[in-house]
């Protein structure tokens, strides 16, 4: 194996060079644990922590490493290594942190392709596919959707779903497969070496059935099928980068929820075809709420548009608004609770003197 199977790519390597790396080991992060990683290399893997100066310089999640990323790094004992830099990244998987207004929650870095994986028998929604479709457009990712467990419903409701997906969605590869292999023929056409492959999805999808179909191998523990609710059992707790013969896979734990933050257009990918008719809008800021003269709730009346797809949209793009406008202002009571330390420590300062 060599770094560039791992995803090593020429501009990391002018970065390098450029940056006066080359003293350094450089490896990538297959898996992060609040604040220990675990590096690997074409040789080797490594128990890593951060340098001290990175940690304390770090102003946001971005600042640290995520899995994906390459990092330099040096070892001080057998197996134990300190990380010192985090190199730039060619893309970023991210969504709302759960839980946390206003903030970022980095799913997985320098990611190309995210299979999308949804089961037909019970997971199957639209609008979810299209939450999964914008957070990929937004980092620049090309998608793949993947339905999975097709063997648990008939040809003509197969036929159904992808149909409904074409009405909705254009230009992006659908891809069947079973648990009893069938299809994974194709989905290996989409695999190569040195490209690295993000799988999104929901708890007991069929995730872990899927690498261990595509690795040849049994790599990851699967979870039986609750008789209940016809379900698989989630069983990956953590998001763990696995090097396959062909291609890299980042595996996620099942999301519940998949909140925007979409600050590089991606739901103008999406939803292109909807924005497409905002061209001929009467007037340039409107909302496409309740103009006259507005394209596309014309287009919306007379069929052209998809009422789900247009419902999910707006939902969309409020939320969008809503997390850029708590961005904000979590970062002006960011700026004053610096300003008020810095006046405590100086008015401190001159007590002393």
């Amino acid at each position: 194996m060599t770094n560039i199977e791992l995803g090593f790519t020429e501009l990391l390597s002018q970065y390098q060079q450029s940056e006066g790396l080359d003293g350094f080991e450089v490896g990538r992060v297959i898996l992060e644990h609040k604040d220990r990683y675990i590096i690997k290399t074409p040789t080797q893997e490594f128990d890593a922590e951060l340098m001290g100066n990175l940690r304390f310089m770090a102003e946001s999640k971005y600042d640290l490493p995520a899995v994906g990323d390459w990092v330099a790094f040096s070892e001080f004992d057998e197996g134990k290594a300190l990380i010192h830099e985090v190199y730039p990244r060619s893309s970023i998987i991210e969504r709302q942190a759960v839980g946390k207004v206003g903030q970022i929650q980095i799913i997985a870095a320098n990611i190309d392709f995210g299979l999308i994986v949804q089961s037909v028998n019970r997971d199957f929604n639209l609008n979810r596919l299209e939450r999964y479709l914008t957070i990929c457009h937004a980092s620049k990712v090309e998608p793949v959707i993947v339905l999975s467990k097709i063997d648990l419903i008939d040809e003509d409701t197969l036929l159904t779903i992808k149909n409904q997906i074409n009405e909705r969605i254009n230009d992006v590869a659908v891809v069947t497969v079973s648990s009893q292999t069938k299809g994974y023929d194709e989905l290996n056409t989409f695999l190569k070496k040195g490209k690295t492959y993000c799988l999104l999805g929901s708890s007991g999808v069929g995730k872990s059935t899927l690498i261990n179909h595509i690795s040849g191998k049994s790599v990851m523990k699967t979870g039986n099928i609750s008789s209940a609710v016809n379900k698989g059992k989630h069983v990956t707790t953590h998001r763990e980068l696995i090097v396959l013969d062909k291609g890299i896979l980042i595996d996620n734990p099942g999301m519940r929820e998949i909140g925007i933050t979409d600050a590089s257009g991606g739901l103008e990918v999406t939803f292109e075809t909807i924005l497409s008719y905002a061209e001929n809008c009467k007037y340039s800021d409107c909302t496409h709420v309740h103009e006259k003269g507005c394209a596309v709730l014309e287009a919306l009346d007379n069929g052209e548009i998809d009422e789900g797809a247009y419902a999910n949209f707006r939902k969309m793009e409020k939320e969008k608004e809503h997390f850029e406008s708590d961005t904000l202002e979590r970062k002006k009571k960011d700026k004053n609770l610096g300003k008020l330390i810095k006046s405590a420590v100086k008015q401190r300062k001159n007590q002393k003197f």
